[in-house]
């Protein structure tokens, strides 16, 4: 206030003001927080509320800091007036925030709109401040809250919100909702010539020559995403519903693009809505999303909503996108203790591969967020990393590398931020382990070392050497000492407030007045959903259990801090390098010239021992227990298997070819395979899971998780089938129906995507789809090129189907029939001039005594015609046994599941003599209330089920083996002398009327890899 009030920012080494840069653009690290509108003092608004509880001590009995936090305001309201219409809503510096300042719409709401409804929060009682007992009141005329500094408050603060607020606006109008990063808060957008503002000749805001340079349109998810909690709340205490409106949309916009792998990208295009940047992380360009998606489920819970937009306006729908996307960050970007302890990496955006190595200040909120979701465990071992990069750095760069040890790419520098602050208080309020109060005490010491100047704080350019920047940020002051203050105020009421109050991403607490929960106007289950909403509802999967708030660590005996007890605490040392750290000595500060022989300044603040692996450096020796022990780093298991280089053979790009599924290889000379092994996952009733071999890299490609690789047949011709290293071995448990099903135009429309576009996987190998079609013409409409191309696409499209089900379950969908299966496959259409496609249906075999083998074909590839053309489909075939006739010229047989047993199914088929045109199949079909998964059985290999997770009906998810419990017998009780082959598959009646639709059936047998004993669970032969 003293030196730079009333611009936005302070300089702190040459005690001066702050402004933006007019004259560069450009300069969007400055300009887009900075709008020449005091940002400082209204970030720091909520901050001067939450110290007015812990008033220092006064004299006179005056609550100095409370007084602050009102002249504060009225400070502000004297420049940019009451908000109001009339002559009160003129300030010394205009009226409410009409300036010419081309700001960050993301930046803007959080420091501006945010801090403002904070302190209103505050100001009239909503929000707790120890002493403060606001009381609306009417005096000579006026109504308000009279305070002793002569203003009368009646909602200054919300009306200048609204200001704010209504000034960005212009920035929604994009034809995704997703907004436009950047906003003139007089002008609007004329710099963004494709917004439906600007294009319109006659309505449009844009005048003759007054749209100048166009700005960049590429916004990042965080920015765009995280507008709901500052939004809601201003839309629900003024009434004007806009603002939720367009926040909501903008968050679902985000989520509904998520990629295949379930994770939300940096940066993204508000005008076409496509992902700009490939690689993904925690941090930076994304970070607050996933805030937000938490959050608002707090912040929403209890209060009414429209029903009938259940799957974008309720608190469950923002909680279900929370558990989803975690549980992809969990899988994708996650790198357990095998990597010498637990943190996140940048991976690919689809795929979810590693891409880079480093971590980032921003993602040190991250823990924080974990803690207050109740993933407790996650979010100690995160902070673990962050306290020891502290340890090592007395602060965080922006960037440092897990793999080189060292600042990534030259970003050295803090400024300030609150991140790993946050996190610290949120485990702290979470387990009260002292520890984290010693980790606060480190960074406050190192920030009086550090980062004090005579006029306030600077933040570092470089945090090895400790050179300072000439800049306070807004946020110091608005987050950094907010959360420092809270962890030591074990007595402030917000650290005991038992409501659904949360701290938006800037650090303001929010909350909604108990009136908007007193008459919630919904249920908790919508009678009706409006089916045409943009997104569904997130599903939470079924690997992913509903979270809830866990207790604390238990302490060791006689031990203090269950943190400094953790057997891997000097893991995330060992990955920070601190043992590797010289000797600092004794630093010089500049607190020293200006607090010579000062009582708050003491040794332990000039010298930080930032070599020690030991860490945080203010923990006291005697919070480690005596007998504590350190477990042994946890080694990856990783294997390459190298393949010789084979004559007359070049590695050129035909080799490997990306379909949206993985890899395929086409060639295997030179070939190297990365393979890691890890554990299947546990199931109840495996107290002991499972080991396999995962491709994590082949040669210098690395893959995600549930990426697939695929051998085409002719690069594996020639092996040793018995070679330990490499062998290809049948699958025992589960097995592909071929299906040659009619199409008519409607179902075509179906197998192109939405925009009128082929998967690029599919068009990678157009030039063999063609050959595909042409040889095909004399089973489809010759004259019909396009349906027999179609079919090609389904064939080779199946070929990248031997684990995930997603394109089966896609075609299914797409071929499936409201009318019911005919009883007997001669009522279907006979006419061979109808075009069929190829699908996959995956099948599982039974066990038990009554298991028979499967007949002697071939396995259907290719474009070979099927095996099997005349199909049966009845019903559970438990009543009465079948007519003699149908087993004798019927190839498959098509029965339900259920109504009794496998075995009784089996004995209701009559004897028949062995032939071609007789009996050879039978397929039973399952209902997803019957795949119950008991323990020990859960079987089939890979990944099923879509991006999610979630089974899609078709899927292996659930399917179990069928158990033939005796040996077969004739509807006699005779023993049968041929047994009947049987396959149990999913999908329940949609299955079953695909099946009676079927103009042929063939089986498709799977493969898989072994090396050293062990499966290769991602590699497939095709």
């Amino acid at each position: 206030m003293k030196y730079a009030f009333p611009e936005d920012e302070l300089r702190p080494l040459l005690c001066k003001p702050l402004t933006r840069n007019d004259s560069n653009p450009a300069h969007v690290e400055l300009n887009d927080p900075l709008g020449n509108y005091s940002v400082t003092l209204i970030d720091t608004l909520s901050t001067l509320a939450i110290l007015a509880s812990s008033p220092s001590p006064s004299k006179d009995g005056r609550n100095r800091e409370l007084q602050d936090f009102q002249d504060a305001i009225a400070a502000l309201i004297l420049l940019y007036g009451d908000g109001k219409k009339d002559r009160g809503g003129q300030g010394l510096r205009g009226r409410g925030f009409d300036v010419d300042s081309k700001v960050q719409v993301f930046e803007t709401t959080i420091r501006g709109v945010g801090g403002l409804l904070s302190a209103h929060l505050f100001a009239i009682g909503e929000l707790p401040i120890k002493g403060y007992d606001p009381t609306e009141q009417e005096k000579d005329g006026r109504w308000g809250i009279f305070w002793k500094n002569g203003i009368i408050y009646d909602g200054q603060l919300l009306r200048l919100a609204l200001d704010l607020a209504t000034r960005l606006l212009p920035a929604f109008s994009t034809p995704t909702g997703i907004p436009y990063p950047r906003v003139n808060l007089r002008r609007g957008i004329p710099f963004y010539e494709n917004s439906p503002l600007n294009t319109d000749a006659e309505h449009g805001q844009c005048l003759v020559g007054e749209k100048g340079p166009a700005d960049s349109t590429e916004s990042c998810a965080a920015g765009a995403g995280s507008l709901v909690l500052e939004f809601t709340t201003l839309s629900r205490l003024t009434g004007d519903d806009r603002f939720e409106r367009l926040a909501k949309r903008a968050f679902w916009a985000i989520w509904e693009r998520r990629s295949r792998a379930g994770l939300i990208g940096s940066s993204i295009d508000p005008e076409t809505g496509q992902w700009i940047s490939p690689v993904t992380g925690i941090g930076a360009g994304i970070d607050s999303f996933f805030e937000y998606a938490f959050k608002s489920q707090i912040l929403l819970s209890g209060i009414s909503f429209d029903a009938t937009n259940y799957s974008i306006d309720s608190p469950e729908a923002f909680g279900a996108a929370w558990q989803e996307v975690h549980a992809s960050i969990k899988r994708h970007i996650y790198r357990g203790h095998s990597f010498h302890h637990p943190h996140y990496i940048q991976v690919d955006l689809h795929t979810g591969a590693m891409r880079a190595f480093w971590l980032d200040s921003l993602a040190a909120f991250y823990p924080g967020l974990l803690a207050f979701s109740g993933e407790l465990e996650e979010a100690i071992e995160a902070h673990l990393v962050y306290s020891a990069l502290w340890t090592r750095f007395s602060s965080l760069p922006e960037r440092w590398s897990t793999a080189t040890g060292n600042i990534e790419h030259g970003l050295t520098w803090w400024p300030g931020r609150p991140e790993f602050i946050e996190s610290t208080w949120y485990i702290y309020r979470a387990t009260k382990d002292p520890w984290y109060l010693h980790v606060a005490e480190m960074v406050m010491r190192d920030l009086k070392r550090r980062c004090w100047t005579r006029c306030g704080w600077a933040g570092l350019q470089d945090v090895r050497s400790g050179q300072q920047s000439d800049r306070m940020e807004s946020f110091f002051l608005g987050e950094t000492v907010k959360y420092l203050h809270l962890l030591y105020d074990e007595a402030h009421p917000l650290n005991h407030l038992d409501e659904p109050f949360v701290f938006s991403t800037e650090g303001h607490p929010l909350i909604l007045p108990k009136s908007f929960r007193r008459k919630p106007q919904h249920t908790a289950t919508p009678t009706k959903v409006n089916t045409t909403d943009v997104v569904a509802i997130p599903t939470i999967p079924s690997s992913v259990s509903q979270a809830v708030c866990p207790l604390p660590p238990p302490m060791l005996p006689l031990s203090i801090s269950a943190t400094a007890a953790r057997q891997d605490i000097f893991h995330a040392a060992s990955l920070v390098r601190l043992h590797l750290m010289p000797k600092i000595g004794v630093a010089e500060s500049p607190i020293l010239e200006f607090t010579n022989d000062h009582p708050s300044v003491s040794q332990p603040d000039l010298v930080s021992p930032t070599n020690y692996t030991y860490y945080p450096w203010t923990l006291p020796p005697e919070l480690i227990p005596a007998n504590a022990t350190s477990s042994k780093l946890t080694s990856r298991n990783t294997f390459d298997l190298s393949f010789p280089t084979l004559p007359n053979m070049v590695m050129n790009a035909a080799v490997l070819q990306r379909s949206s599924e993985g890899i395929l290889i086409n060639s295997v000379s030179g070939l190297r395979l990365g393979m890691v092994r890890e554990p299947t996952p546990r199931f109840p009733g495996q107290p002991v899971p499972d080991e396999f071999f995962r491709v994590y890299a082949v040669s210098n490609v690395a893959l995600g998780r549930d990426e697939k690789v695929f051998l085409s047949e002719s690069s594996i011709n020639g092996f040793n089938p018995i070679d330990p290293h490499f062998s290809k071995i049948r699958d025992t448990e589960m097995l592909d129906l071929v299906l040659d099903l009619p199409i008519n135009e409607k179902d075509l429309g179906k197998a192109v995507n939405a925009d009128g576009t082929v998967e690029q996987s599919i068009l990678q190998f157009a030039s063999q789809l063609f050959t595909n079609a042409h040889s095909n013409d004399a089973k489809v409409d010759g004259s019909n090129l396009m349906s027999s191309l179609l079919r090609g696409l389904s064939d080779m499209k199946s070929l990248f189907s031997d684990s995930d089900l997603d394109s089966n379950a896609s075609a299914s969908a797409s071929l499936s029939s409201s009318s019911s299966a005919s009883a007997s496959a001669s009522s279907l259409p006979t006419s061979q001039s109808l075009p069929v496609i190829r699908s996959l249906l995956p099948a599982i075999l039974p066990v038990g005594p009554g298991a028979a083998p499967l007949p002697n074909v071939p396995d259907s590839t290719g474009d070979l015609d099927l095996d099997w053309n005349s199909i049966y489909v009845t019903d559970t075939l438990c009543e009465s046994p079948l007519p003699a006739s149908v087993v004798r010229s019927h190839q498959v047989l098509v029965v339900k599941r259920g109504g009794c047993s496998f075995s009784d199914k089996l004995q209701n088929v009559p004897s028949f003599p062995p032939g071609a045109s007789a009996l050879q199949l039978v397929v039973v079909v399952s209902y997803s209330e019957q795949q119950d998964e008991p323990m020990g059985m859960r079987m089939g290999s890979g990944y099923a089920g879509g991006r999610d997770g979630r089974d899609d009906g078709f899927g292996e998810e659930g399917l179990v083996r069928p158990l033939l419990d005796k040996m077969q017998k004739t509807p006699a009780g005779m023993p049968r002398p041929h047994p009947l082959s049987m396959v149990m598959v999913g999908g329940g009646d949609e299955t079953w009327e695909m099946l009676g639709r079927a103009k042929a059936v063939g089986v498709k047998r799977r493969y898989h890899f072994v090396s050293q004993g062990l499966k290769i669970s991602n590699l497939f032969a095709l």
